[in-house]
């Protein structure tokens, strides 16, 4: 490798390191979480703790730990409990909340009996209570929980067959929701009576917060018919669990309660903050290349498809940039996220 490569190399690796700081999730908590004597800063907003009872942390998904291990070092004596539910293997002590394991990228039972926990934490939280939820990619499978009439196997299977299928993630995760106890906003259900902050790590393009973890603590748009369409759409209305068809009509003809819509009283006391995104992560990339000289071109933030394929658009970018210096005359840095 020639000194000209080097260098370039040594540059990529900066900006492509800058990008992965500003998404660190125990910094990114941090940088949204702070404590002055008894009052607590979230974002923009304070919170007087002499009139909150009892502060209670639910963390789930791939950062959870990290996340957690960041409101301990804010928070300390202040908090009165939680969970905090990792992948199998990420999960390390942390000095005053629980950590368990789950599996993922499936759900198991394990994290079905987690569920189960935060669901009782969460019933029990009263209204001077304040509960942090801290949400990461990954939280889904990782906090399952089958509506009252399914199997957790019910859920996996349907999954795995609209994963297989080519639907949108929005498309499954309209089904999922309908499946669920928890997701589409059923958590924001169980946890009505108290405060209810969420800070969120977002792996969803848009940063859709109903679609990050199948939005657990925001309304839902879709119905039961809407999942019943999906299924019909990509033909697996009767390669389903038979459950799973029956539990969908139910709901479609209103003999089961629909997720939380927009403006329902569950959510007047629930606030979400996307406190890491690609799109952070872009923007410090764009930041670092700029300090090192390079004009910089962001085409994309909302990038998504099939690797192979991005991959492709990708290289033929660079090969435009390499042979015709476009979009930007050299020295120039191409960002797509």
């Amino acid at each position: 490798m020639n000194a000209e490569a080097l260098g370039l190399r040594q540059h990529a690796l900066a900006i492509f390191r800058a990008a992965l700081r500003a998404v660190d999730p125990e910094a990114a908590v941090a940088r949204h979480l702070s404590l002055c004597g008894d009052t607590l800063r979230v974002g923009a907003e304070d919170l007087a703790l002499h009139e909150v009872e009892r502060i209670w942390v639910v963390a789930f998904g791939k950062a959870s730990v990290a996340m957690a291990r960041s409101v301990e070092k804010c928070l300390g004596e202040w908090i009165s409990g939680g969970l905090v539910v990792a992948p199998h293997g990420s999960a390390e002590r942390l000095e005053r909340l629980e950590v368990t394991e789950a599996s993922h990228p499936l759900p198991g039972p394990e994290g079905e009996a987690a569920a189960r926990r935060v669901v009782q934490l969460l019933r029990d939280a009263g209204e001077r209570d304040l509960v942090l939820c801290l949400i990461s990619g990954g939280g889904s499978a990782l906090l399952p929980l089958p509506a009252e009439d399914l199997t957790l196997q019910d859920k996996v299977s349907t999954t795995d067959l609209l994963l297989r299928s080519g639907a949108t993630i929005v498309e499954v995760n309209a089904v999922r929701k309908h499946l669920s106890g928890l997701k589409g906003g059923r958590l924001a259900r169980v946890a009505y009576q108290a405060r209810v902050i969420a800070l969120v790590m977002s792996d969803v393009v848009g940063d859709r917060l109903d679609s990050i973890a199948s939005g657990p603590l925001s309304p839902d748009p879709t119905t039961y018919a809407d999942a019943l369409a999906v299924l019909e759409r990509y033909g697996l209305l009767e390669r389903v669990p038979a459950r799973v068809r029956e539990h969908l009509r139910r709901g479609a003809v209103g003999q089961l309660p629909e997720t939380p819509k927009p403006g329902d009283p569950v959510f007047e006391r629930v606030t979400l903050h996307v406190v890491a995104s690609v799109a952070h992560a872009v923007e410090a990339a764009r930041e670092e290349a700029e300090r090192l000289g390079y004009r910089v071109a962001v085409l994309t933030v909302s990038l998504e498809g099939e690797a192979r394929e991005v991959g492709r658009v990708v290289a033929a970018v660079a090969r435009e940039e390499v042979q015709r210096d476009r979009p930007l005359p050299k020295p120039a840095c191409v960002l797509l996220g």
